[in-house]
């Protein structure tokens, strides 16, 4: 028998020599197992070829794979098959399969998976990286009069850079769509044939008078390809509104699932557990959109415009390049709209501090200062769990991570605190007992590091499980610090509707006060 298993596995096919190209100039970073493509139909890297040889006949076809999230042995992880080349019996010796994308495939990397009937394929699958128009700064936040520089890969041969503005622009007539903002500069036509095999660095704006706020860098090509690149631009001198809003950018990154390593899965520790850093400077996936912005983000800003808020508006890293006491001594109320899971050290520390001389918070989402990270240039390194090293973040937000369930389900929230802070439900209509909206994804609750005090103001019982309540929390501190926690990640987009809108208008005057 011994015998017999080795000859059937000598005349087995086997397939061997396995490579990948795009028949045309490689882009910067491609090699044996990556290829860079644009399916425009100009001819140019419009294909991927497999290159493969037989050692015998053998049925051969191809699978093209969109990765998730590794669990542990990529051949086991997620992943969703977005094309198929039918299986075709081969003779022994050289072959190639040409996998054309459509058009409308999204940007990203896709793997290649070889199947052989009967047959042994190497254990590496070729990658193919379909390019859009990849854009993304060095930083997340400008002042004005500081030069804005971003990185672009792109085989375009000419592309239009033009600045949107949300909240007003300059050209109010001219809109875009995936992130309604309006122009803020002139569309600006730059030659870029001498860079279509590598990325280029290239200097795109300069605020000058730009009031603080989220701007996106949009670069379009003549083929219809389109790329964005979101940027803060900080006060001059912070301060210069009481109230900041800070941007979640290190959250943001956190759940970028870009491949920037060619491997075909993305560089996110939210893909794979064996990913420790990621690169802040990367483009962002979905066209160069942040995780969920339109979800969550968009609602809160176009609050704040619809009810004429001025504010300062900051990224991550201007928190963690501040001090507690300077934090305290320009601002009143701190607001952390979006999914503020990921602080430094200095951040976390400087956040306390600036609570504990009597600064305000307001926590809009959920599962907040939950995650250590330190940044070290371009990279950011999880550490560990804040809770795990004495510092649960429900010692300041006022409540803590419960858990979460992806959205399978969300209820209302049902009030709880109408009698004990009724200045928040002025109004509204709401009373005791009162349910509005549909919440949970990830949830917060009080739980035994919240401050003495702390008030539960509305609650969804049961919502991930039996005692796995999702609660809104309030406290004060004896220093005169107010802090808000919303108890749910999607809060927040649920902004500009009643009687949430009025619950925010509430909640910003008492806490917007010195």
């Amino acid at each position: 028998m011994l015998v017999e298993a080795l000859t059937s596995l000598l005349l087995a096919p086997h397939l061997v020599g396995v490579r990948v190209d795009n028949g045309s100039t490689p882009f910067l970073g491609d090699g044996r197992y990556l290829t860079t493509v644009s399916p425009n139909g100009d001819g140019f890297r419009d294909a991927a070829r497999v290159h493969f040889r037989l050692t015998a006949p053998g049925r051969v076809s191809l699978d093209v794979l969109q990765t998730s999230t590794v669990k542990g042995d990529p051949e086991d992880a997620s992943t969703i098959v977005v094309a198929r080349c039918r299986p075709r019996l081969l003779q022994a010796g050289a072959h190639t399969i040409v996998w054309r994308p459509a058009r409308r495939l999204a940007p990203r990397t896709y793997v290649l998976r070889l199947h052989l009937a009967g047959g042994t394929v190497p254990p590496r699958s070729p990658v193919v990286r379909i390019q859009g128009i990849d854009a993304g700064f060095f930083q997340p936040s400008f002042a004005p009069g500081q030069d804005a520089s971003l990185r672009v890969a792109t085989d375009a041969r000419t592309l239009t850079f033009q600045v949107f503005a949300y909240g007003g622009g300059r050209f109010p007539s001219v809109h875009d769509q995936r992130t309604t903002g309006e122009a803020m500069t002139a569309a600006a036509r730059v030659d870029w044939t001498s860079h279509r095999d590598a990325p280029a660095t290239i200097d795109v704006v300069r605020p000058g008078d730009w009031p603080s706020g989220l701007y996106f860098l949009r670069i379009t090509a003549r083929d219809g390809r389109v790329g964005y690149a979101p940027f803060v631009v900080r006060p001059r001198k912070l301060g210069a509104h009481r109230i900041a809003v800070v941007l979640a950018t290190q959250t943001w990154q956190a759940y970028n699932f870009t491949d920037s390593n060619g491997d075909g899965w993305g560089d996110s520790w939210y893909v794979s557990g064996r990913t420790r850093s990621i690169d802040l400077t990367r483009p962002f996936l979905d066209f160069g959109i942040p995780f969920r912005f339109n979800d969550w983000d968009l609602t809160f800003l176009t609050w704040l415009q619809r009810e004429g808020k001025q504010v300062d508006f900051l990224a991550d890293q201007d928190v963690d390049a501040a001090t507690g006491d300077e934090l305290a001594r320009d601002y009143d109320l701190i607001v952390f709209p979006g999914h503020e899971e990921y602080v430094t050290q200095h951040e976390l520390d400087a956040i306390t501090h600036f609570r504990d001389l009597g600064g305000n918070l307001a926590f809009l989402a959920a599962n907040n200062l939950f995650w250590h990270v330190s940044v070290d240039g371009p990279s950011m390194t999880k550490v560990g769990q804040w809770r795990d090293e004495g510092r649960p973040e429900g010692a300041v937000t006022g409540a803590e991570y419960v858990g979460s369930n992806h959205g399978a389900l969300q209820l209302p929230y049902t009030v709880t605190g109408a009698t004990l802070a009724p200045w928040l439900f002025a109004g509204t209509g709401l009373q005791d007992g009162s349910t509005f909206g549909r919440y949970g994804i990830e949830i917060d609750a009080k739980g035994p590091a919240s401050p003495k005090g702390t008030i539960v103001l509305a609650q969804i019982p049961n919502l991930l499980g039996p005692g796995k309540t999702a609660e809104m929390t309030y406290y004060e501190t004896p220093a005169g610090a107010k802090v808000f926690d919303a108890g749910a990640i999607n809060f927040a987009a649920s902004a500009t509707a009643q009687p949430v809108s009025t619950l925010l208008e509430n909640l910003w005057a008492r806490l917007s006060a010195p």
